[in-house]
């Protein structure tokens, strides 16, 4: 079980620090790479969040604690930060290739950014304080 749970901790870090890092470093430039970064930015949450559930699933078994509940709030927070995300950005890559005129970051694509930028920020701070409470 111990090298499951290392190899389960280093995916879900790994991916969720390049999805938090990327959807932070977006919803402050609000640039054109939101488009190129959807693919990976939606791969790796559906990976954060899957290693999540397994980690969940091998360390939180049994009655919940405030831990537990803390950890579910950052999960809840990670799970819409993904669906604002997926919904906004998918429809934003449907909408680019109908049109080549349209810009390269659309305005809705940003406040997507920065409202999931904002729910990552709370998953991760729950994350953090989930020991300690």
């Amino acid at each position: 079980m111990q090298v499951t749970l290392v190899l389960t901790v280093a995916l879900h870090v790994l991916s969720g620090v390049f999805w938090s890092g990327s959807t932070f470093t977006l919803a402050r430039t609000g640039n054109g790479l939101a488009q190129r970064l959807f693919r990976p930015q939606m791969g790796a949450a559906v990976v954060a969040i899957v290693t999540g559930g397994l980690l969940w699933f091998l360390l939180h078994r049994g009655p919940a604690a405030t831990t537990e509940y803390v950890l579910a709030l950052g999960a809840v927070c990670a799970v819409v930060a993904a669906g604002v995300q997926g919904a906004v950005g998918a429809r934003s890559l449907r909408e680019a290739a109908g049109a080549a005129d349209r810009p390269a970051a659309p305005a809705r694509l940003v406040i997507a950014q920065r409202a999931a930028a904002a729910l990552l920020a709370v998953a991760v701070m729950c994350m953090a304080a989930a020991r300690y409470v």
